[in-house]
């Protein structure tokens, strides 16, 4: 069976996905410019749309390259853009990928646009990609995200000490999770009560 990465819109109730362009940019910039939410990423928060241009640009590199699959998180009654997120670190041979740079502005923070969104994400790698296995990973000072991660039902499979140089050239340890195939069917169960109780 071949492993080959597709990235369609995918629609939800609360989130569309829709695959990163540079239209995107000035929504980006808009919701993006929040220290706070950008303090566990790989990059800080924009400081000007030229910031939010080079982040897309560098997102648009790597899917060229097919190295990352970026998506925007879109409100679908407003068409508002929310966050991003992506696949990356693909790996055709063992069909496996992980979910991750996830960020949302603040104003969707707490809300089911990211249980919602990542339903769509492993529904589409589990069930359309035919993945083995999903990862995710976040930084280990980052409690909030690790809790987040647990309560989508991935296992914590532990650390990877001094694994990321980060913001201010921090050396940070990465607390990885993981969901298969096998653990997908109650995961997806679990996600779908979820979502039925936002609503």
């Amino acid at each position: 069976m071949t492993f080959t990465i597709q990235q369609p819109v995918l629609e939800g109730q609360h989130v569309r996905l829709e695959p990163l362009s540079e239209a995107h940019v000035d929504g980006l910039f808009d919701i993006g410019q929040q220290q706070d939410d950008w303090a566990y990423l790989p990059t800080g928060a924009f400081t000007s749309r030229a910031d939010a241009e080079q982040w897309v640009q560098q997102g648009l590199a790597f899917a060229r390259k097919e190295l990352h699959y970026p998506y925007v998180l879109v409100e679908p009654a407003t068409g508002d853009l929310m966050g991003s997120t992506r696949y990356l670190n693909v790996r055709p041979r063992d069909h496996g990928l992980e979910i991750g740079y996830t960020w949302l502005g603040r104003d969707y923070q707490r809300t089911a646009v990211n249980t919602e969104a990542k339903f769509l994400l492993l529904r589409h790698a589990f069930e359309t990609l035919g993945a083995f296995r999903v990862e995710l990973k976040t930084d280990a000072r980052n409690l909030r995200s690790q809790k987040a991660i647990e309560r989508l039902g991935a296992k914590r499979e532990g650390v990877l000490r001094r694994h990321m140089v980060v913001q201010d050239g921090y050396v940070r340890d990465s607390v990885m999770f993981s969901i298969t195939d096998l653990d997908w069917p109650e995961v997806r169960v679990g996600l779908l009560e979820k979502l039925a109780n936002r609503n």
